[in-house]
């Protein structure tokens, strides 16, 4: 039996060990929410109510343990834009209690391994630059070059793609061109790497000549170069079918890649026009009637097929943002409000007691081989689970409302 002076010092030991996690997920600077006044635009809406459901950002994305992972960096991105443009501190200060919590003082990253050579870890690097720029600190400095030389040794096709995971050989996916883009092109910009937009340009003109579909102008979400995976082609490697998202990633990829594309770079004009093959195909399978667009995205009469809402939510985005910077025809902003109407119509829904906004019909998660039967037919891609809330809906929910100034 315990003696009470050890009893008291265990009871002490175990509260100095939760407190910190109870600090963690109860809110840090920032007054709980508990209801989101619905005279706000629909940006501000969905970044509150993000806000509600996760106190910290460490537990978005369903999380019960931290993670650096591309969905936290997704929602934090588009929540450090929202700050921008509001001029609302908080949301800042929301976005470095993740940067802070997952890089210590020597600048390491939190369950990051650079050896992984995973692409979609360099995504919520991007929130890194702004943090950095802001407070000064040399963890975050360290940790950005720590992404960038992930980038310099990651593994590569032969023709200089990179592989999308160490442990997905000879692979090029779509989400890919998000993941790691983005992130390259605000480095090179920022420390006048100008040899590196070649190799950025490299990457969407190789996946747009393996994965693109000459009759209807999609994109296939993956290829892969030995055709030596199950899901692909033997003769061309290429995937079986277009997944909506993949899509979404790619047509956001090009759109925020050129915020940073030197405007004198020879390459600078074959992405836009890239971007606008792009957008043509995916404008002709916007359903005509609600304004979105369906996971698989040229079967929409095909059985169990559905609307899906993060790829509606990055059409809309990388639509009007195209519109918006002059990459795109002005006709094409008719494209981005109607699916805008359809995000509301479909998948929005607000409660009523406090205003929280939900988004629903959400592809939780989609992949090409690896664990799990990842064929990539149609019944794949239609019975993977669905769920509400999901980061991959709600980041770019709030990028198309600031967009369309929603």
């Amino acid at each position: 039996m315990l003696l009470p002076h050890k009893k008291f010092r265990i009871t002490i030991l175990v509260l100095l060990i939760t407190l910190p996690m109870l600090w963690v997920f109860t809110g840090f600077k920032n007054e709980v929410i508990h209801k989101i006044p619905k005279d706000k635009k629909w940006s501000e809406r969905m970044a509150l109510s993000i806000m509600m459901r996760n106190p910290s950002p460490l537990q978005l994305d369903f999380r019960e343990t931290p993670k650096w992972e591309y969905t936290q960096g997704l929602v934090l991105k588009s929540i450090e834009k929202l700050g921008d443009v509001t001029k609302d501190k908080s949301y800042q200060e929301y976005v470095e209690k993740y940067a802070d919590e997952m890089i210590d003082a020597k600048g390491e990253i939190a369950t990051y391994n650079i050896t992984d050579f995973n692409i979609d870890r360099i995504n919520p690097g991007r929130i890194l630059f702004k943090v950095y720029n802001e407070t000064q600190e040399e963890k975050y400095k360290i940790a950005i070059e720590t992404l960038r030389t992930q980038l310099k040794w990651q593994p590569r096709t032969k023709e200089g793609g990179f592989w999308h995971k160490l442990r997905y050989p000879w692979q090029m996916w779509l989400d890919g061109l998000y993941m790691g883009s983005p992130f390259y092109a605000e480095y090179a910009k920022l420390n006048n790497e100008t040899e590196a937009f070649d190799d950025i340009a490299k990457q969407f003109v190789l996946i747009e000549k393996h994965t693109r579909d000459k009759e209807t102008g999609l994109l296939y979400h993956g290829w892969d170069e030995s055709h030596l995976q199950d899901w692909s082609d033997d003769s061309t490697g290429k995937s079986l079918n277009f997944w909506g998202r993949a899509m979404g990633w790619y047509a956001m990829a090009l759109v925020d890649v050129l915020d940073y594309f030197p405007a004198n770079h020879p390459q600078r004009a074959e992405l836009i026009t890239i971007l606008n093959r792009t957008i043509e195909a995916v404008e002709k399978y916007q359903d005509s009637e609600s304004g979105v667009w369906y996971q698989v995205l040229d079967q929409g009469d095909k059985k169990g097929n559905y609307l899906e809402a993060s790829g509606s939510c990055m059409f809309v985005y990388a639509i009007a943002k195209g519109v918006n910077k002059g990459y795109l025809e002005k006709k094409y902003m008719k494209v981005a409000e109607k699916g805008y109407e359809g995000l509301l119509n479909e998948f929005v829904e607000v409660n009523e007691d406090n205003g929280e906004v939900h988004i629903h019909n959400v592809c939780a998660v989609a992949g090409l081989g690896g664990d799990g039967n990842r064929s990539g037919t149609y019944e794949y891609y239609i019975n993977e689970p669905k769920r509400s809330n999901d980061p991959k809906a709600t980041g770019p929910f709030i990028q198309a409302s600031l967009e369309l100034n929603k």
